[in-house]
């Protein structure tokens, strides 16, 4: 049995979080996740060996240059092709100050778990979550769900919720219906590139590869411990070339899958 995935500690989240080429049409995204960003930061910015990185981050040196070499083809492939750069996600902890293998700074602690981090690197409370639904859980598939079930969120607890239809809506509008609902923050199951691209560009915070349970999965991001995949891409019934594979696997911490 493989062992649980291990939280990568980083000292604060990205200030920025997207990046685009000037003059050039759209050619496609990349998502780096916020360890790769980590990773990058700690070895090509602040010029630690891969072994000092794992030391900071609490993982191996194996598995820093994993991390490390994943993070730099996404960011070849956004220099060479003109592809926009999204920093969001992946299984991170913020540290507390606490570790003795930390930067020596005065880390940045997590105020609460339900806060988003806005593009401007600010924090964003979080105010009304959707969720794919059908049937209580939630749905696998973005694009053709037929229901969110909207959650307002205050000081962190669900005070309402209700079911929206969404009529129909295909890929391009459901993004534009969240918006229209005010919803900062939307969990579901796959998810295509297109999608996320729309959801980034409406600031709504994405949480996919998520199944089970949809009040559950709530209360697991408000308590934050939401397991979840980064890197989640969908091509069920894909009329847009928006993804690959439907990714169910969490990735989050405390998931399993590779070792660290």
């Amino acid at each position: 049995m493989a062992r649980p995935v291990r939280c990568r500690r980083i000292c604060s989240e990205p200030l920025y979080e997207s990046f685009a080429p000037c003059g050039m049409q759209d050619t496609g995204q990349v998502q780096l996740s916020v360890d790769e960003f980590e990773a990058v930061r700690l070895i090509d910015h602040e010029k630690r060996t891969h072994e000092q990185c794992g030391r900071q981050m609490g993982i191996s040196r194996t598995t820093v240059t994993e991390i490390y070499e994943r993070a730099r083809a996404k960011i070849a492939d956004c220099i060479v092709n003109g592809k926009k750069l999204y920093i969001s996600g992946g299984n991170y902890a913020l540290c507390d100050g606490s570790s003795g293998k930390c930067c020596g700074r005065t880390c940045r602690k997590r105020k609460d778990a339900a806060f988003n981090r806005t593009a401007d690197g600010k924090e964003a409370e979080m105010k009304k979550i959707a969720v794919t639904y059908e049937n209580g859980n939630v749905f696998q598939h973005f694009g053709h769900t037929q229901q969110f079930k909207i959650y307002d969120i205050e000081d962190g607890k669900v005070t309402g919720e209700q079911v929206i239809s969404t009529e129909g809506s295909g890929h391009g509008a459901l993004a534009g219906l969240l918006a229209s609902l005010q919803a900062d923050t939307l969990i579901c199951g796959g998810i295509g590139a297109g999608a996320q691209t729309a959801l980034a560009q409406a600031q709504i915070q994405l949480y996919g590869g998520v199944s089970g349970s949809a009040d559950e999965a709530v209360s697991a991001l408000l308590a934050g411990n939401l397991q979840f995949n980064p890197n989640v891409r969908c091509s069920h019934h894909d009329h847009h070339g928006e993804g690959h594979a439907c990714g169910h696997d969490k990735h989050g911490c405390g998931g399993n899958g590779k070792n660290e």
